[in-house]
């Protein structure tokens, strides 16, 4: 597909009154993105852009995309090297990931500005899903935002881990996340003085789970 070709599909989907552009993990593409960005642009379209990202990006690429972000929308997995390489095969994945959040935070701060029906126009918001098993290291990932970043920016922490067929055998990944685990990380989010964290319902991996057998897996 070329470039005039992805624009014009989706210039279609914004005339039915969608105002957000989401590109979900492209570090491998940002020139792709960029032009797309400009394109939209250059056709008098000013939709919100969303970069949704595990956040192993360099931080070139950060940077090359300031001014054109609206949202970042990065996970912060882990903190702890053995851990990123055990579940990620990326001992590094710590070290590049807080640069890279660093750069977002320079470009857009604490402030997170909402639209009249609570959609994110512009700002930072950083994703944390809790593991079982792994409070210390969520603990971590939290103390890591607040001393690195700031305990103002946005955050989510999410509940929604749901074990898959693959990890049945697995040790610690084999089951869902317990009550007393979130709750946990929540106090600790809490004590560290977060001022916009964000949680979820124990339940919430049900509305999270696509469902493949359907034709439309996420309706």
């Amino acid at each position: 597909m070329n470039l005039d070709t992805a624009v014009d599909q989706i210039e279609e989907i914004l005339s039915l009154g969608i105002n957000t552009v989401g590109f979900v993990s492209p570090s491998h593409v940002v020139p792709q993105v960029k032009a797309i960005i400009s394109s939209l642009h250059s056709r008098g379209l000013k939709p919100t852009i969303v970069y949704n990202t595990n956040s192993y990006d360099k931080l070139e690429t950060i940077q090359n995309l300031s001014g054109l972000i609206n949202v970042y929308l990065p996970d912060y997995k882990y903190v702890t090297p053995e851990i990123a390489s055990l579940y990620s095969d990326a001992s590094d994945y710590p070290a590049v990931a807080l640069r890279a959040m660093k750069e977002m935070y320079y470009q857009k701060g604490s402030t997170l500005v909402l639209d009249e029906k609570g959609y994110a126009e512009n700002g930072l918001l950083i994703r944390h899903l809790v593991l079982p098993g792994h409070v210390n290291e969520s603990k971590n990932v939290l103390r890591s935002v607040c001393e690195e970043l700031s305990p103002g920016v946005h955050l989510s922490l999410m509940s929604q881990y749901h074990p898959t067929e693959e990890v049945t055998d697995h040790p610690v990944l084999n089951r869902p996340l317990y009550k007393a685990e979130y709750e946990s990380v929540i106090e600790e989010m809490e004590a560290l003085g977060f001022r916009n964290g964000w949680i979820q319902d124990m339940d919430s991996y049900e509305n999270y789970r696509p469902d493949f057998s359907k034709e439309n897996p996420f309706g």
